[in-house]
């Protein structure tokens, strides 16, 4: 039997048909993926613009939303929110109260990092995390994404080792790769995500079995959106109101810090958590991939303290991107803000 395109596509109709029939027409329809969004949503704005976006990608179960914590920042002011996890997981419930949507499960994260690799304890989220890796009911693949520290995940793991082999991380975190890309000019602290928890980014490198796409500083820094569009979308409704006053604070805190000369502005802000998006929902249809982004596939390296990576041959293969299809992500983006701002 000779398989072509169109013969799969007419096939495959049949099969629907068939299905549909025997289980009823009401029956849901399988997705894409399972995922779990863990993001530092009372940080950087760059995480509501993606968990935004996630949300409104209807080929995704999003199946849970993790509250991550950030570094203590004590120059933002005693008004300012407290960066834990609770702080998050309210920044993310009120983005989907503001949306009118289905809300997923959301928890909060750990509140501080893995300090002591022999004296960790659970975080609030870690038997929602493992109860997710562990379910049997269904065949759909679980892909945990992350825009922040990798405490929750690291912690899940130690828990329960076995979800290793039940997801897929896509993290954006981690320094330039030796050969690949250049650290951005004066750059000589590590990497932020890697440095928010970098015990936890050891557990989950050096120690687990976890499959890693990893979307490293010099590729979520292409993630380049025009200030134009942030001021357009606050027009058209809500939504974008919202996400640019998130924006607007960012600029207020950072002009608040005492000793920091002005930075001068810029026609862009880096939406850098946008590529969780990219990787998981803007596939192709056949052979799902995010074929429009590049990477580079090689053994996972051991992680050190200070973020630098150490050759390991003998180890499981990850995907490190290069390049993320921001053209149309943003597209993608954009389109669907604007139909929901229209639909309410």
């Amino acid at each position: 039997m000779a398989f072509t395109r169109r013969g799969v596509i007419g096939s495959g109709a049949a099969v629907a048909t068939t299905l549909a029939l025997r289980s009823g027409a009401n029956a849901e329809a399988p997705r894409l993926a399972r995922v779990i969004l863990d993001n530092d949503f009372a940080g950087d704005p760059d995480g509501l613009f993606q968990l935004a976006h996630h949300l409104l990608c209807k080929s995704l179960r999003i199946s849970l939303i993790v509250g991550s914590h950030l570094p203590a920042m004590p120059f933002a002011g005693p008004d300012a929110p407290v960066p834990t996890g609770k702080a998050a997981a309210a920044k993310a419930q009120q983005l989907v109260d503001l949306m009118r949507l289905p809300a997923p499960p959301i928890v909060a994260g750990a509140d501080a990092p893995i300090f002591d690799r022999k004296a960790w304890r659970p975080a609030s989220s870690t038997a929602a995390i493992v109860r997710e890796a562990m379910r049997e009911d269904t065949a759909e693949p679980l892909i945990y994404c992350v825009g922040a520290g990798l405490t929750d995940l690291a912690l899940a793991w130690l828990v329960e080792p076995r979800i290793g082999k039940r997801l897929k991380l896509v993290w954006i975190g981690g320094s330039e790769h030796a050969g690949l890309a250049n650290a951005p000019p004066g750059a000589v602290e590590p990497e932020f995500n890697f440095s928010i928890d970098p015990l936890a980014a050891q557990v989950i490198f050096n120690d687990s079995d976890i499959e890693i796409w990893q979307v490293p500083r010099d590729a979520y820094r292409q993630m380049l959106f025009p200030n134009a569009e942030i001021e357009e979308l606050a027009t058209l409704g809500p939504l974008g109101a919202y996400l640019k006053a998130q924006v607007d604070k960012v600029s207020a805190i950072m002009a608040s810090i005492p000793g920091i000369p002005p930075i001068p502005p810029t026609e862009t802000y880096v939406l850098g958590d946008s590529p969780l998006v990219t990787l998981t929902a803007l596939v192709t249809q056949f052979q799902p991939d995010p074929a429009s982004s590049t990477y580079v596939r090689m053994p996972t390296p051991r992680i050190e303290p200070d973020g630098q990576y150490v050759d390991n041959p003998a180890t499981r293969p990850m995907r490190v991107y290069t390049h993320v299809d921001a053209e149309l992500t943003f597209r993608d983006m954009l389109a669907k803000f604007r139909a929901h701002m229209h639909a309410g």
